[in-house]
């Protein structure tokens, strides 16, 4: 009784076994294949002609190069094939009888690139799959033919090309810096002695006309005295009866005025001068200009020598500034001096700026690939300082009524640009474009389709890459049989010979 317990358990183990091989077949016997068959008909039922039609083929719905005549299992991932669904017309595969169908050639289902006159087993053990020659004439250079339940899977979108115009925007940023025309240099020009300083520190404002200091000055006590002399000198030859010697004096005396001109003595001092009839002491300095101080001579100028054209002060007049944008090479092109731009400051939120181009720089930063341009501000509240970051927009003008795609639509590679055109029922054509301008979201299209036409803007790259490993095997294909060919040509000289 033991016996029969223990023999009837090794039958059931060593049968689950056998059963188990049978179905999942993991050394790829080919006596196997016939039996799956059958299990797979028993459990599915059988595949008529007359239920799927004659020559109904069979394909992977995740490798679709895989075609078969009969159903059964993917020789790749083991699914079970599905129904394949030819988009042609009535010269399709699904309408053309099977009898008719002739196979080019079988290859391998793992490597596409061996390729057999006759069925047989692939390097690797599996099945090859045949290749047939209707199919071959359908695939044109760039097209691609996918199933549409695959298409569904694969979420694949298109829109159509359209034309309309383009609003082209040039987005940068720019550094504030200061107006050169209202830069001013403060200095004397003759040496002296600062005294009574007004104006002593960085930063702080001045108005034109305002006393900036006082000077003791040899020179200028001496020049006065000159000056005096002259006018004594003048109005004595002045009741004269010679006019001679009047016109004299009066020249000497015009001579000592604009000497002292000359030296930043107003009009002002110089008839309080006449006034007077005293030389001062020190002479007051007037600033030129109105501004903010941006740099002086030294900490301290109370009580510091100076010498003629030594520059004391640097004060801008802030009530316009120069935005220096950066703007890239192929962007250059778009923009001219006297072109409005918007500019943006973080220091004042919401508010915008209006500017417009005055200079386009002659050179590029070797660095950074952009040139500067230049864009004068007004600055009427005097908010804006030098170094403030701005964001810059300049409108330029805009391509009208062309042909344009989303921009996710093209496909950017180092020899060329592509967009992918859905033809409908699963055929996909790889498309060489020609771009033109950019923005909004869109590109213009020059050359490579045509108005009407769709395009893929969802897993184009899949069909791109799909489209580029057909026409790669399709090359080495060729290759090889221009290899198995030629020792055959190479042969016939010596057959003849002998």
């Amino acid at each position: 009784m033991k016996r029969v317990l223990i023999f009837s358990l090794l039958s059931f183990v060593v049968g689950a076994a056998i059963a188990g091989i049978v179905l999942i077949n993991p050394l790829e016997w080919g006596w196997v294949s016939p039996i799956q068959d059958q299990i797979y008909t028993a459990v599915h039922g059988s595949h008529s002609a007359e239920e799927h039609g004659e020559g109904q083929l069979w394909t992977c719905g995740m490798h679709p190069q895989v075609i078969q005549d009969d159903p059964g299992t993917c020789p790749i991932c083991g699914m079970n094939l599905t129904p394949m669904v030819d988009p042609t017309s009535s010269q399709s595969t699904k309408e053309k009888p099977a009898g008719e169908r002739r196979i080019k050639h079988w290859v391998a289902p793992m490597d596409p690139t061996f390729i057999s006159d006759k069925p047989g087993k692939s390097p690797m053990g599996m099945d090859l799959v045949p290749v047939y020659e209707d199919r071959e004439e359908e695939s044109g250079e760039g097209i691609v033919h996918i199933d549409p339940a695959f298409v569904q899977n694969m979420g694949v979108q298109s829109v159509e090309v359209i034309r309309r115009n383009i609003p082209f925007s040039i987005r940068t940023i720019g550094t504030v810096s200061y107006d050169d025309k209202r830069l001013a240099w403060i200095n004397t020009k003759y040496a002296g002695w600062i005294e009574n300083v007004r104006v002593n520190y960085v930063g702080e404002s001045v108005s034109k006309g305002q006393e900036l200091f006082e000077i003791y000055s040899p020179e200028l006590v001496t020049t006065q005295k000159e000056y005096l002399s002259a006018l004594d000198y003048a109005e004595k030859l002045s009741r004269s009866d010679m006019p001679e010697i009047k016109g004299r004096a009066l020249s000497l005396l015009n001579a000592s005025r604009e000497r002292l001109r000359y030296w930043d003595i107003s009009d002002e001092q110089i008839r309080r001068l006449e006034k007077s009839r005293v030389p001062t002491r020190t002479l007051k300095l007037f600033s030129p200009v109105s501004g903010m101080v941006l740099e002086k001579m030294d900490q301290a100028l109370e009580g510091m020598h100076v010498k003629a054209g030594m520059n004391l002060y640097k004060i801008v007049d802030l009530s316009t500034v120069w935005v220096d944008a950066e703007i890239f090479e192929d962007q250059v092109s778009w923009l001219k001096v006297g072109q409005f731009a918007s500019l943006e400051f973080s220091y004042q939120p919401g508010r915008r700026y209006r500017g417009q181009i005055r200079y386009i720089y002659p050179f590029f930063n070797q660095k950074t690939r952009t040139m500067k341009v230049s864009i004068e501000l007004p600055n009427p509240d005097l908010k804006l300082r030098a170094d403030m970051y701005a964001n810059v927009t300049i409108d330029v003008p805009s391509a009208h009524n062309v042909l344009t795609v989303p921009e996710e639509s093209v496909i950017h590679s180092g020899r060329r640009n592509v967009v992918v055109l859905d033809r409908g029922d699963g055929t996909f054509q790889v498309s060489p474009v020609t771009l033109g301008v950019n923005g909004d979201g869109v590109w213009e299209i020059k050359e490579g389709i045509a108005e009407g036409d769709r395009v893929v803007v969802s897993s184009q790259f899949l069909i791109d890459s799909e489209s580029n490993l057909r026409e790669a095997v399709r090359k080495m294909i060729s290759r090889r049989k221009a290899g198995a060919s030629q020792p055959e040509t190479a042969q016939a000289p010596s057959e003849h010979q002998h």
